[in-house]
């Protein structure tokens, strides 16, 4: 009869040929603190190795998909650590965002919050775009946006839905306006509160997260949301196209000019310089009317000696001659209609070809964008990241956004005025206190950094006065190689010098 060999018969059986240990019956003290050492050691050694292969195991430099050329010289802003993984399959719970302000302002918060989604583990509903503004349009997310391709660029990011689950559709979200500029730990904590909750929502989304300080994934998903994610609608995309082909005609070369002397604008910031004491009044009881704006009373005469206003077409006719640029220049302005009596005129005067969306189409091809003036900016976007040249008149949310855009897209020749030195400049000027060519070596000479050349983003003393990411996202989500920095101003530099 064989016997069946099992794992115990075969521990039990005193086989000569099986190895035993051999066990002293009496362990000496010594030997034993040794044994609890090196075992304590050992134990230690081995939990660093499962630690450190964690923490390698969540370094996404190298593997993690993200935007732009990804490879060990990629600068990290530091900060603290964020999973940089795909989206978790458990949410905490569900995001309803309502964006507001304009649509460069609009596309910033939507943004931020993409990455505040992924620091609080939750699922994001579509956003609501704000259709109380100044403009008062009604165009949804999935009007401006093609929100399929935001979906499916963010897919291996975070979770985001259309809407609510049919189990949370009753639910009443807890309503909670972020802080300004809050850092990770505050979105964490918030998550807690998420968890039991189930839904959320931010009725406000400017300004909600720091400029620095965040995990390089967290960075790069910023760029990866704002830049390649939030992607124009197929028939803005195909009418920006067909108009950036009409000013490119005989492959000439044109300049988009951000002309923020606008109404609205100028009542927002109390600018009234060369405004007449009637058009002066009318933007005081505007602000004055305007709830949500905070201050009323504004010097400013004071704001624009400070380069707090936005330049008037005359200030912009002078600043764009004095650097250079021929009258033959052809200028796509990038903004509304103009303010004031004499209303683009002085710019026009200077500059004949000024060009904008409303004589460059027919008025068929502009009917579907009929009081719909957040899709007539989002064409305007386009057609301003395109230009050879870029410049603006004042920084607002159009112009970090655009600015931002181009530099992470290769540092393309932008220039933002030092508005500051330029009014004193031109006062002189029109003082008779400097000549004509004094006046334009000068302002040359205070912009020959500021054409859009690779510098790395500085924290600020202030979170309000600091330099914004998404005007320059470097560092955070564009690569540190000099080499390339350096062939970068080089070619702008030569741009510079053949044709400003």
């Amino acid at each position: 009869m064989t016997r069946r060999r099992t794992f115990e018969s075969h521990e039990n059986r005193p086989d000569a040929s099986r190895p035993t240990m051999f066990i002293p019956k009496r362990v000496h003290p010594f030997s034993a603190r040794v044994l609890l050492i090196v075992t304590a050691v050992l134990g230690f050694w081995f939990l660093s190795k499962i630690v450190m292969i964690r923490r390698l195991s969540q370094i996404d430099v190298l593997n993690h998909r993200g935007v732009g050329n990804h490879d060990a010289s990629l600068v990290d802003d530091g900060g603290s650590s964020d999973n940089s993984q795909g989206p978790a399959k458990t949410t905490n719970g569900y995001i309803l965002v309502h964006a507001n302000g304009g649509l460069n302002q609009m596309k910033i918060g939507i943004s931020d919050m993409v990455a505040i989604t992924k620091i609080m583990n939750a699922t994001l509903v579509l956003p609501h775009l704000d259709v109380t503004s100044y403009w008062t349009d009604t165009s949804g997310f999935k009007d401006l946006f093609n929100w399929r391709h935001f979906m499916d660029v963010l897919k291996d990011d975070i979770n985001i839905v259309e809407s609510l689950p049919p189990k949370l559709a009753s639910v009443i979200p807890l309503k909670k306006p972020p802080i300004s500029w809050s850092k990770p730990s505050y979105y964490r904590k918030i998550a807690q509160i998420l968890k039991r909750c189930k839904v959320i929502r931010f009725p406000q989304t400017d300004s909600r997260l720091v400029n620095n300080g965040l995990a390089g994934s967290i960075q790069r998903l910023r760029c990866r949301a704002m830049y390649e994610a939030l992607r124009y609608e197929d028939g803005i995309e195909e009418l920006a196209k067909k108009l950036i082909g009409r000013l490119r005609e005989n492959d000439e070369p044109y300049l988009a000019l951000h002309l923020r002397y606008e109404k609205d604008m100028l009542a927002f910031t109390g600018c009234n310089h060369s405004l007449s004491a009637a058009e002066s009044n009318e933007l005081e009881l505007m602000r004055n009317k305007t709830s949500h704006w905070r201050d009323k009373i504004i010097n400013g005469t004071e704001k624009r000696l400070r380069g707090e206003c936005p330049m008037t077409p005359r200030e912009s006719a002078v600043f764009l001659e004095a650097l250079g640029f021929p009258s033959s220049t052809k200028i796509y302005i990038v903004a509304g209609k103009t303010y004031g009596r004499d209303g683009i005129g002085p710019l026009r005067s200077k500059y004949p070809n000024i060009y904008t969306h409303s004589n460059l189409f027919t008025e068929e091809e502009l009917q579907p964008f009929k009081r719909r003036q957040n899709k007539l900016a989002a064409l305007d976007y386009i057609v301003a990241l395109e230009s050879n040249v870029f410049v603006h008149t004042y920084k607002g949310n159009m112009a970090k956004a655009v600015e931002g855009h181009r530099r992470f897209e290769g540092f393309r020749k932008t220039i933002s005025p030092n508005k500051q030195k330029f009014v004193k400049l031109i006062d002189d000027l029109d003082g008779g206190l400097t000549s004509w060519e004094d006046f334009s070596r000068q302002v040359k000479k205070s912009h020959e950094d500021r054409v859009g050349l690779p510098s790395r983003r500085q924290p600020g003393q202030a979170f309000k006065s600091e330099e914004s990411f998404y005007a320059n996202p470097f560092p955070g989500c564009v690569c540190d190689k000099s080499k390339v920095h350096d062939k970068a101003r080089n070619a702008i530099s030569t741009q510079s010098r053949r044709s400003p």
